[in-house]
C-alpha cells in the first residue's frame, strides 16, 4: 500500500511539473495566462483534477500489474499573445515532456550511482527512484503521440509543411475526434509505446523496465 501511496504522489507532482514547464515557457514566449492564473506554482491543490490526478491512479494502481497513469488540470495559454503562435505552441507543448524526460534522467543517474551498494536504505531510494523514472518517462513518452489533445499533435503540426494542411487540421486540438482516439489508444493502442518507454527507461537507469 506504501508503494501505491508513493506512485499516485509522484505521478501527481510530475504531473504538476509538466503542467508548469508549460506555463513557465508560454510566459517567456509573451503569454502570462498561466501566470495570472496563479498556475506557476509547485502547490499540487492549484493543478489537482479531481478524477484525473487522484480517483484513475489510484484505481489504476489497484489492478495487478496495470499502469499508472494520469494528469493534472491544462495550464491555459492564450496563442494570440504568441509572436508566432503555431511555433510558440509547440515550444510550450513540448516544455511538458521534457520536463519529465530532465526529472527521468536526474533519478536514472542517481539510480546508477545508487545500484551498486543496494542495500538497506540504499534499496528503498533505488526502488523509489526507478518508480520515479518509469512514471515521468511513460509521461513522456505519452504526451509525445500526436494525438490532440497530447503535446505531440502541437509538436508535430509545427514540423508539418504548410502543404500538409489537412493533417494540420486533423491536429488541431479542437479536433471533436481527438478524445474518442486518444481513449481507443489508450485502451488497445498502448502497447504499441510500451517498447519505446522500456528502451529509454533502459537508458536511463541501466536495467529493464520489466
Amino acid at each position: 500500500m506504501t508503494t501505491v501511496i508513493f506512485e499516485v504522489i509522484i505521478l501527481i507532482f510530475s504531473a504538476v511539473i509538466h503542467e508548469v514547464s508549460h506555463g513557465f515557457v508560454a510566459d517567456k514566449l509573451g503569454d502570462p495566462t498561466a501566470r495570472l492564473s496563479g498556475r506557476l506554482t509547485l502547490n499540487p491543490l492549484k493543478h489537482l483534477d479531481p478524477f484525473g490526478s487522484v480517483i484513475l491512479p489510484l484505481l489504476l494502481a489497484l489492478i495487478p500489474g496495470g499502469i499508472i497513469f494520469g494528469w493534472a488540470k491544462p495550464v491555459p495559454y492564450n496563442p494570440y499573445n504568441l509572436k508566432d503562435p503555431e511555433k510558440g505552441a509547440a515550444k510550450i507543448a513540448a516544455a511538458g515532456p521534457l520536463s519529465n524526460f530532465a526529472l527521468a534522467l536526474v533519478f536514472g543517474i542517481l539510480f546508477r550511482i545508487t545500484a551498486p551498494y543496494n542495500a538497506g536504505i540504499l534499496a528503498s531510494f533505488n526502488a523509489f527512484a526507478g518508480i520515479i523514472v518509469a512514471i515521468n518517462v511513460l509521461l513522456g513518452v505519452f504526451n509525445l503521440v500526436p494525438i490532440p489533445p497530447l503535446d505531440g499533435a502541437k509538436v508535430l503540426t509545427a514540423a508539418l509543411p504548410d502543404s500538409a494542411w489537412k493533417v494540420k487540421r486533423f491536429l488541431a486540438e479542437n479536433n471533436p475526434y481527438g478524445w474518442f482516439i486518444l481513449i481507443a489508444f489508450i485502451f488497445f493502442g498502448f502497447s504499441v509505446i510500451t517498447p519505446i518507454i522500456s528502451f529509454i527507461f533502459r537508458i536511463f537507469t541501466g536495467i529493464p523496465l520489466y
